[in-house]
């Protein structure tokens, strides 16, 4: 029992001494920030830089460079370079920007871009969330083209958007129904006299 309060104890105290700092000496060190990492505290300058950001690759750069200008002239570059930069691969990983090269190449009539739009819309992707619509356009696309997958997907991103749409058609009526409610609801206060008064 003695081998476990020990620690805590030290612990207690260790926390205890880095919350103790009285408001007047955190005034009197502006120039100063206090940070605590794990079992210590310390004042560092705020001039003091800690986030050293990745070294830019001069050859990285220049390879996405250039598939970025093949990307504009052919829809498989295009593909490629959203796939690459969905998954941080060779270059620094960019969501929305993925999106849109998949969206160029779908929209160049890519099977294989179409296909994948449906499936980041039927799931949803990180901060995006799902988009049933929009996946089974994207699916419907694929489908036309010949893919058995998308073809496969489809009838679920159908059905996805059904349920979409019947959830927003209720919350529709419930938002109208419950909107307005304060319209009538009564005041139980007045100002009067220059005064607040209670009814």
């Amino acid at each position: 029992m003695r081998r476990i309060l020990l620690p805590i104890t030290l612990a207690a105290f260790t926390l205890g001494g880095c919350a103790n700092q009285t408001p007047e000496s955190q005034l009197q060190r502006k120039d100063t920030v206090r940070v605590c990492q794990d079992s210590h505290c310390t004042e560092q300058a705020t001039s003091t830089v800690t986030f050293q950001p990745e070294p830019v690759d001069a050859a990285a750069a220049q390879r996405l460079q250039a598939l970025t200008q093949l990307a504009e002239q052919n829809p498989s570059a295009a593909y490629d370079l959203g796939l690459r930069l969905l998954r941080g691969d060779g270059v620094l990983r960019d969501s929305y920007q993925g999106i849109q090269w998949l969206r160029r190449a779908g929209d160049n009539g890519l099977d294989a871009a179409q296909l994948a739009l449906g499936q980041l819309y039927l799931g949803g992707h990180e901060e995006m969330g799902a988009d049933p619509a929009e996946a089974e356009a994207w699916l419907s696309r694929a489908a036309a083209q010949g893919s058995t997958e998308a073809q496969q997907l489809l009838p679920e991103a159908q059905a996805a958007r059904q349920v979409a749409h019947e959830n927003y058609r209720i919350r529709e009526a419930e938002r109208k129904y419950w909107g307005h409610w304060y319209l009538s609801a009564p005041y139980y206060w007045y100002w009067h006299d220059r005064s607040w008064y209670q009814r």
